[in-house]
C-alpha cells in the first residue's frame, strides 16, 4: 500500500485532529494487509516523518505530523486538479505581505496604465496588494490557468522595454481587482500581486500578516 493511501486511513480514522490508539492488527483489517505488513508500514512513515508515534500498552499513539498532512493536501489539491476543470472561480487564501515597492512604479507607466483600463474597465490604485499564499492554495494556483485570462501586452518607451504578462479576475471581500502575473518575474510562485480600483489596504482596513480570503473567476463572488 502506497504512503498516500496508508495516511488516508489513519487520516480518516482521526489522526489528524488528535492522536489516535490503534494496534498493528488493527490498522491491518484497515488496509486488508497481515499485520506485519501494516507494522512495517507504521514503522515506514514514522521513518519518513510522516506520523508520530508512542508505542502504549495494546498498541501505539499515531498522529499525522505537518509533514503528512501536507502530502495529503497535495494530493487533494491533484484531485481538484482533475475533477475540477470547469469550476468558474477558485477561492485561495493568504496573508498580507509588503512588497518591495516595484508594483506603483509600474502600474503608473502609461504603457501598462491605459491597457489596464481598457481590459478592466477601471483605472487601478498605483501599488499592488501583495499575498504570500499558504502552501495549500499555492498547490491550487495553477487552476487559475483553467480560468480565462485578460492579456497585458508588452511595450517599450524608448529606451527600456517591459514585458507582458497576464490578469485574472478577483473580488476580495466584494469588491473586484485582478491578479498580476507577468510572463517574467523574480518574484515567488507563493505570491499574488493584486490591483484594484481602490487602495485595498485602506478600504478593508487591512495590516501586514492579515488573512486573506481571494476569490478567482469570471464568476468570482463572495
Amino acid at each position: 500500500m502506497s504512503v498516500i493511501e496508508s495516511l488516508k486511513k489513519l487520516a480518516l480514522l482521526g489522526a489528524i485532529d488528535k492522536p489516535i490508539k490503534i494496534s498493528s492488527g488493527e490498522f491491518s483489517k484497515h488496509i486488508l494487509s497481515s499485520s506485519k505488513t501494516a507494522a512495517r508500514i507504521l514503522k515506514n512513515l514514522e521513518d519518513e516523518r510522516f506520523i508520530d508515534r508512542e508505542l502504549v500498552t495494546g498498541g501505539q499513539m499515531i498522529s499525522i505530523t505537518d509533514r503528512g498532512v501536507k502530502l495529503l493536501k497535495t494530493e487533494y489539491a491533484d484531485y481538484q486538479n482533475i475533477f475540477c476543470r470547469e469550476c468558474e472561480a477558485i477561492e485561495l487564501y493568504g496573508s498580507l505581505i509588503t512588497g518591495l515597492g516595484e508594483g506603483q512604479y509600474y502600474i503608473g507607466l502609461d504603457g501598462y496604465k491605459h491597457q489596464f483600463e481598457n481590459i478592466l474597465d477601471f483605472t487601478p490604485f498605483p501599488g499592488t496588494l501583495n499575498v504570500q499564499l499558504t502552501d495549500f492554495s499555492n498547490s491550487l494556483r495553477n487552476r487559475m490557468d483553467l480560468i480565462h485570462a485578460a492579456t497585458v501586452s508588452g511595450f517599450t518607451d524608448g529606451q527600456r522595454t517591459f514585458g507582458g504578462g497576464k490578469c485574472y479576475p478577483v473580488r476580495i471581500e466584494g469588491i473586484g481587482g485582478a491578479v498580476i502575473v507577468p510572463d517574467r518575474t523574480h518574484y515567488p510562485d507563493d505570491l499574488l500581486e493584486i490591483i484594484a480600483p481602490v487602495n485595498l489596504r485602506e478600504v478593508l482596513r487591512l495590516k501586514d500578516g492579515d488573512k486573506i480570503k481571494i476569490v478567482v473567476g469570471n464568476d468570482a463572488s463572495d
